[in-house]
C-alpha cells in the first residue's frame, strides 16, 4: 500500500461556542485542501468519521452536509464507529484510492459535543457499549476503571503509574496551541484530583470537546505532480473488531482489535514495532495508552507502564507517544480523534510541528479505538 498525504489539518480543540459543526466541517475541509495545493474540484469522493451529530446537532444527513458547506458536489460517505469513526474513514478513503475508481479523496473528522447537557452526551457515548453494559449503568469511565483495576491486580504497576500518560500528554499539549489543555499538569495535581470511577481520577479521563481534523489523500501516480513539499505516504490501513462486551472477553488488559490490527498493518508496511519513530495512541483514559503500548507489540505485556516510568515515551525519548497531547490533553472530540493522530503524524514527520518537534522521525503509527476496543484502526505513515 502507498497513499498520498497531499494535504492536512487540524482545527482548534475545544468548548468552541461559536461554531456549528458546519463550521468545523468547513474549516477543516477547506485548511485541507488549502494544504494540499489543490484545486477543490479535483477531489473525487468524500468520507466523514461522526458519532454524535444526530443525536447532539439533531443533523444525521453529515454528506450533504459537507458538499453544501464545502461547495463541491461529490459522493459523501458518512462513517460511524463509535470514537473510532475518525480512523475508519481514514481507512475507507484509501480502499476507495485503492480500488482505482478514485485518484484524490478528502477525509473529515468532525464532531460537537458541549452544545448539550453532560447527561445527554454521556448517553450518546454509551450507544457504544454492549446493553449489558448500559443496563449495569456503567459509563464508559467505569468500564476502563474495571480494566485499571484488573491491571493493578496482574501487575505491578502502581496507581501513581496510571497517571504518567496524562501528565505527559498534558505536557506535549502545552507546546500545542490547538490543544483543548495546553498547559503542563503534574502527577501530584492528577493524584489530588476527584476519582470518577476508582482508580480513575478526572485528570486521567479525556474530556468533552469539539473539534474537526481532515486529510486530502491521493493516489501516488497523480500525487507526483503535485507541489507538496516533504511528501508523506500511508504505507498500512488495518482495521479489526472484537467483542463489544468485556464481559465477552478471555482478558481485561488486553485488546485483540488492537493486536490483530497493528499486526496486520507491520505485514503490510513490511516493518515491525523496533521500526517506529513516534506514535499517537487512543488515550482516552490513562489506562487505554498503557495497554495500547502492550497491545501494539512495542512492549511486553505488563511492562507498558515502565516504559512510561523511563521517559521513553516522552518529547526527546526513544519514541514518542502522542506529541499531540492526545486525546487527554489535546481533547476529543470522538468523531474527529481518529484523523486528527493522523494530522499530528503527519505535521511531524514533515517537520512543522513547531515547539513540539521529535528529530529524525521515518515512521509513525496511529491507533484508534472505538467504545473499549470493539473497534481499533491503525495506520502506518512514513516519509
Amino acid at each position: 500500500m502507498k497513499i498520498a498525504v497531499l494535504g492536512a489539518y487540524q482545527t482548534k480543540f475545544g468548548e468552541l461556542w461559536d461554531k456549528s459543526l458546519g463550521d468545523l466541517i468547513f474549516e477543516a475541509g477547506s485548511g485541507a485542501i488549502r494544504d494540499a495545493q489543490i484545486n477543490k474540484k479535483k477531489i473525487q469522493i468524500a468520507f466523514i468519521g461522526n458519532k454524535l451529530a444526530g443525536k447532539l446537532s439533531d443533523q444525521n444527513h453529515l454528506g450533504a452536509l459537507l458538499a453544501e458547506n464545502l461547495g463541491i458536489n461529490i459522493p459523501v460517505v458518512r462513517i460511524e464507529a463509535a470514537c473510532a469513526s475518525g480512523g475508519v474513514a481514514v481507512a475507507q478513503s484509501c480502499m476507495a484510492i485503492e480500488s482505482g475508481q478514485f485518484d484524490y479523496a478528502l477525509v473529515i473528522g468532525a464532531e460537537k459535543m458541549t452544545d448539550r447537557l453532560i447527561d445527554q452526551v454521556s448517553s450518546g457515548l454509551m450507544s457504544a457499549a454492549g446493553n449489558d453494559e448500559q443496563q449495569g449503568g456503567f459509563s464508559f469511565v467505569g468500564l476502563y476503571a474495571l480494566i485499571a483495576r484488573k491491571y493493578l491486580q496482574d501487575f505491578s504497576a502502581s496507581e501513581k503509574d496510571l497517571t504518567l500518560p496524562a501528565a505527559k500528554n498534558h505536557w506535549h499539549a502545552s507546546f500545542n496551541p490547538k490543544a483543548q489543555f495546553p498547559f503542563p499538569v503534574t502527577v501530584k495535581q492528577i493524584l489530588a484530583s476527584a476519582v470518577v470511577a476508582d482508580p480513575l481520577r478526572l485528570l486521567e479521563c479525556s474530556p468533552v470537546s469539539d473539534g474537526a481534523a481532515a486529510l486530502v489523500l491521493a493516489n501516488p501516480r497523480v500525487a507526483s505532480k503535485n507541489k507538496t513539499k516533504n511528501r508523506v505516504y500511508i504505507t498500512a490501513s488495518s482495521q479489526a473488531s472484537t467483542s463489544l462486551s468485556l464481559s465477552q472477553r478471555k482478558s481485561l488488559t488486553q485488546i485483540n482489535s488492537s493486536k490483530l490490527a497493528s499486526q496486520k498493518a507491520y505485514q503490510q508496511a513490511g516493518l515491525g514495532p523496533k521500526d517506529l519513530s513516534l506514535l499517537e495512541v487512543h488515550d482516552c483514559f490513562s489506562i487505554a495508552e498503557i495497554i495500547a503500548l502492550e497491545d501494539l507489540g512495542i512492549y511486553q505485556k505488563g511492562e507498558g507502564f515502565i516504559a512510561e516510568r523511563n521517559g521513553e515515551v516522552r518529547l526527546g525519548g526513544k519514541r514518542p507517544v502522542n506529541l499531540s497531547g492526545g486525546l487527554k490533553a489535546c481533547g476529543h472530540p470522538v468523531g474527529a480523534t481518529g484523523v486528527k493522530q493522523v494530522v499530528e503524524i503527519v505535521d511531524q514527520l514533515r517537520d512543522r510541528a513547531g515547539k513540539r518537534q521529535a528529530k529524525g522521525l521515518k515512521v509513525g503509527l496511529t491507533h484508534n479505538l472505538g467504545g473499549t476496543g470493539g473497534t481499533a484502526v491503525v495506520h502506518i505513515l512514513q516519509k
